[in-house]
């Protein structure tokens, strides 16, 4: 690790960096990558290397799923009653926890991100893992199906070995939404982090041998996504495959899947639209959906990045959004003074500044211009301002994801016409509505085509409500609720007639 990088971080953040190159975790151990290849993780806010991590080959995936598979059968976790396995669950919660600090601050620096949003995104994997290991104890494996002339059941059980292929933007938080629903049904696990922040998940490999789990049963295989991430979705081992990522990738994913027949749940990317009504507090409407497309530097595939303003407030919602958002404070994730941080990679960089150019070209005035931002001392840093685009729905900019702070904001005359140009969009993942008057807001909640929709603010993610996506959103079913725990477990009747 660079000495830039060093001073930046705790002694402990600093020592685990200090065992790089960083290796795989396969069956309970931590081992190197059969053929020696590493890649390099980068701070995002320095352009300076934080570690080498080895990259795992078509053998050693063939190895992690040889362990799950194994584990499956032989560790007795797949057959634990609910409570035992919830012992071991609430102890990996409680580790967490007690080293919630130092993985915010491997987060913040393999991210970017500010350091209050890596913790809020460290303790929600300790309430998601807590949420699926008590949802376990009250669940009704056996049901019994009332139907003449036979006595009959479902019976539900664990389906096996389930990968996970996981995006770079919210790392930490989405090891929690995928494997802690698998973990607390009985399956066994292979998680494949994305190349670009894979610290956080290989610091939890640590915490999951501390936690006595037994070994086999969570594996964590790091590389690049067309060698590690293609091996692993193609894999004939596998019962389950889940997937967080670009519409693009998803298909990918999806057909390796279904040459094996192996199901698949897909949370793709998205073009979240928030419909603002002109009875609303125009202020304070500003401040939330700044605050949305803010976070994470706008890397959240259902941010709203579209902001549809009925026309009687338009022109004063415009100017408002853009002395707002010239306001915030773009920094180094250990500045106490940061909202906002770099993008993650300076292709990512690229991308956003490169659908401003794209959307000028295509008609879209910018009132707020955005552009590559300047952080004194992190020279190297891939940081962008916030942007505002106004134009026409078929702008490119208005179409396709950016994944940067950078909304596009369209007027609307009435409630029809607003729900007509959201719904054409080919994306559904996840829109708000904006309203002092509830009837209106939830009968356009309810309009708008997309797995979810939130009234008076946006990015909402409670525990026991579903999440996921349509269209070119995703498909296989959501996360986060009790609707995902039973997609790790299978049915199975049993019959007998009378």
């Amino acid at each position: 690790m660079s000495s830039a990088a060093q001073t930046a971080c705790s002694s402990k953040v600093a020592a685990f960096l200090g065992e790089s190159p960083l290796k795989l975790f396969i069956g309970g151990q931590w081992q190197s990558s059969k053929d020696g290849f590493r890649f390099k993780t980068v701070d995002p806010g320095s352009g300076r290397v934080l570690a080498e991590v080895y990259g795992a080959s078509p053998e050693d995936i063939d190895r992690a799923v040889a362990a799950a598979r194994d584990a499956f059968e032989r560790s007795g976790w797949a057959r634990m009653a609910p409570n035992e396995r919830g012992v071991y669950l609430h102890r990996l919660a409680d580790l967490v926890e007690r080293e919630s600090e130092t993985l915010a601050e491997i987060e913040s620096l393999d991210v970017g991100k500010p350091l209050p949003q890596a913790r809020y995104d460290i303790a929600n994997f300790s309430s998601t893992m807590r949420y699926y290991a008590n949802l376990a104890l009250h669940v009704r494996y056996r049901e019994p199906i009332p139907v003449p002339g036979y006595e009959a059941r479902t019976v539900r059980f664990p389906y096996g070995a389930c990968a996970f292929i996981l995006p770079w933007n919210f790392p930490f938080l989405l090891v929690g939404w995928g494997i802690s629903p698998a973990l607390a049904a009985g399956n066994t696990v292979i998680v494949k982090p994305a190349e670009d922040t894979p610290l956080s998940t290989l610091y939890l490999t640590r915490l999951v041998k501390e936690a006595g789990i037994p070994d086999g049963v969570v594996n964590i295989v790091t590389g690049l996504g067309e060698t590690t991430g293609a091996a692993l979705a193609r894999h004939p081992g596998l019962k389950r495959m889940s997937f967080t990522g670009s519409p693009e990738v998803g298909r990918l994913i999806a057909e390796s899947c279904g040459r094996n027949l192996v199901p698949v749940k897909l949370e793709l990317g998205g073009k979240g639209a928030a419909v603002v009504f002109d009875d609303v507090d125009v202020e304070r409407t500003v401040d939330a959906l700044t605050a949305a497309v803010t976070l994470n530097t706008g890397q959240v595939c259902c941010t709203a990045t579209r902001w549809f303003v009925q026309e009687s407030i338009y022109d004063r919602f415009l100017e408002c959004a853009v002395e707002r958002m010239k306001k915030v404070r773009i920094g180094y994730w250990n500045d106490p003074e940061t909202q906002m941080g770099p993008v993650v990679s300076r292709k990512q960089m690229d991308r956003v500044l490169g659908y401003l150019e794209k959307g000028r070209q295509e008609g879209a005035d910018l009132p707020l211009p955005g552009g590559p931002a300047e952080v004194p001392g992190k020279e190297g840093g891939f940081y962008v301002k916030p942007a505002i685009l106004r134009g026409t729905p078929d702008n490119v900019a208005a179409r396709e994801e950016i994944f940067g702070p950078v909304p596009f904001i369209l007027k609307f005359r009435g409630e029809q016409d607003a729900i007509r140009t959201v719904n054409s969009s080919p994306y559904g993942l996840a829109n708000s509505v904006w309203s002092q008057d509830l009837e209106r807001a939830n009968r356009v909640a309810e309009a708008l085509v997309a797995g979810n929709s939130w009234i008076n603010a946006h990015n909402l993610f409670p525990h026991g409500v579903p999440y996921g996506g349509v269209n070119l959103s995703g498909m296989g079913g959501g996360v986060n609720s009790p609707e995902t725990f039973f997609d790790y477990l299978r049915g199975q009747s049993v019959v007998r007639p009378w």
